[in-house]
């Protein structure tokens, strides 16, 4: 593609002229000769040449692709590394824990870029930005990183990352701006500085299915967070590209839980204090505890008392 005809032609004689027959026998270099089985030069080639380097070994991969390691890449890379160093090193064990994946995106960026300028977006972008990071610290979250127009960050329980996602959506609309979020929670890989996993994809599939000023979770997320006061609105069970199965997408309702749910109720409904938790054997010993100092200078006027007339 990058030479004239007749350059293509002339590299085309050339490669076809060399012959390296009579050189393979003096190869004392250890050697390693792959070759795809059905490679448009034939896989016979390819044995030849194992055949007449001394102690040269083959390795044959199935596929078509003259560059072998496109055909098998785990494959052919194992045995590189076992022949390159004399073993093969099992993969380290990922680091894996429970985390709340939210991702947040600025709607209708592009427009937003061309009506204000670019210096002027720019400034927009930076100072929500520090927003961002400002409301994930102060929730106890992770900023993650920048994905442009929007952010990951991660969150080690699910309604941390639901107050902190009603935040930015609030300091975005003093900006003028409008955000969507998608949040989910399940095991992710930690890397260094990022982090993945199929938990991660999911947040983004959702964060793909919210509209402008919307927070979107999963079900797993709504389950989670039973009790804690938080409202949802129930869209309906989608498919997410590249995840299997359905899912169950709800969106974090502005007003808090509809009266009358589960939610609401569960809510309304005062949590014990310390009192009327206590059984009738706590009451008993706490009244026992407050008359202790009286029952001791008693007892301490009787000893005082009996040793006098001693």
């Amino acid at each position: 593609m990058s030479a004239s005809p007749g350059m293509a032609r002339a590299t085309l004689e050339a490669a076809f002229r060399v012959d390296v027959r009579p050189l393979l026998p003096t190869i004392a270099a250890p050697t390693l000769v792959i070759h795809a089985r059905d490679d448009v030069v034939p896989v016979q080639h390819g044995r030849y040449i194992a055949d007449h380097i001394p102690g040269a070994r083959m390795l044959e991969v199935d596929g078509n692709d003259h560059v072998p390691w496109l055909a098998d890449p785990d494959k052919v890379l194992t045995v590189i590394e076992e022949f390159l160093t004399g073993s093969h090193a099992a993969p380290s064990p990922s680091r894996r824990a429970l985390r709340t994946v939210l991702f947040t995106d600025i709607v209708a960026s592009t427009q937003h870029a061309s009506a204000t300028g670019d210096e002027r977006w720019r400034a927009v972008l930076q100072r929500f930005g520090e927003i961002t990071a400002g409301d994930t610290q102060r929730f106890g979250g992770t900023l993650i990183k920048s994905t442009g127009d929007g952010h990951l960050a991660t969150f080690d329980g699910p309604t941390q990352a639901i107050r902190c996602a009603e935040a930015l959506r609030d300091n975005a609309e003093k900006l003028g701006i409008e955000i969507r979020i998608g949040i989910h929670s399940g095991e992710c890989e930690l890397l260094e500085s990022d982090i993945g996993g199929i938990a991660v994809h999911i947040a983004a599939r959702i964060l793909g299915q919210a509209g402008a000023g919307e927070i979107l979770v999963s079900r797993t997320v709504r389950d989670l967070v039973v009790g804690s006061g938080t409202g949802f609105e129930d869209r309906g069970s989608v498919e997410l590209r590249g995840v299997p199965g359905t899912w169950q997408i709800l969106a974090v309702d502005r007003h808090g839980p509809p009266a009358g749910s589960a939610e609401a109720e569960l809510a309304s409904v005062p949590t014990p204090g310390p009192r009327a938790a206590m059984r009738r054997v706590d009451r008993a010993v706490a009244v026992m505890a407050r008359r202790t100092p009286w029952i001791l200078r008693g007892v301490a006027r009787l000893a005082a008392g009996t040793t006098a007339r001693d």
